[in-house]
């Protein structure tokens, strides 16, 4: 009988230290740093067609894990070094630059960026984000 409680004794412990080795090896790992699209409009020379291209975005982000991280589309914004500010400012989080490029070749984004590109002047870019 005390061979059997020190084996199940034994067990458990085993069990247990492999648990709390899994975890921490686990926490070890580098989790994936984000990517992030971002769009600067200098100056907007079609507003109708902008809100346009807004209402529509939304739904070519969805398949590519994409989401607004934040928007500055207007407001008060100070320049503390260099040039004026832009006067739009959108961030777009995506898991990956794969996944970034993947969603800006894609067919539903194609179908909307002309009118983007019509309808603001400024740039766009990707940059990736830090390791937590």
């Amino acid at each position: 009988m005390k061979s059997n409680y020190r084996l199940f004794i034994g067990v458990v412990a085993g069990v247990l230290i492999g648990a709390v080795g899994n975890h921490a090896i686990h926490g070890q790992q580098a989790k994936t740093p984000p990517v992030y699209v971002i769009s600067e409009a200098d100056a907007v020379t079609d507003p109708a067609a902008i809100k346009e291209y807004g209402a529509k975005v939304n739904e070519t982000l969805a398949p590519f894990s994409g989401h607004y991280h934040f928007v500055v589309r207007s407001g008060k914004a100070e320049s503390l070094d260099g040039d004026a500010p832009p006067k739009g400012i959108v961030v777009i989080v995506f898991d990956s630059a794969e996944q970034a490029h993947t969603w800006y070749s894609s067919p539903a984004y194609a179908a909307i960026k002309p009118i983007r590109l019509a309808a603001v002047k400024g740039r766009m870019f990707i940059v990736d984000g830090l390791a937590e």
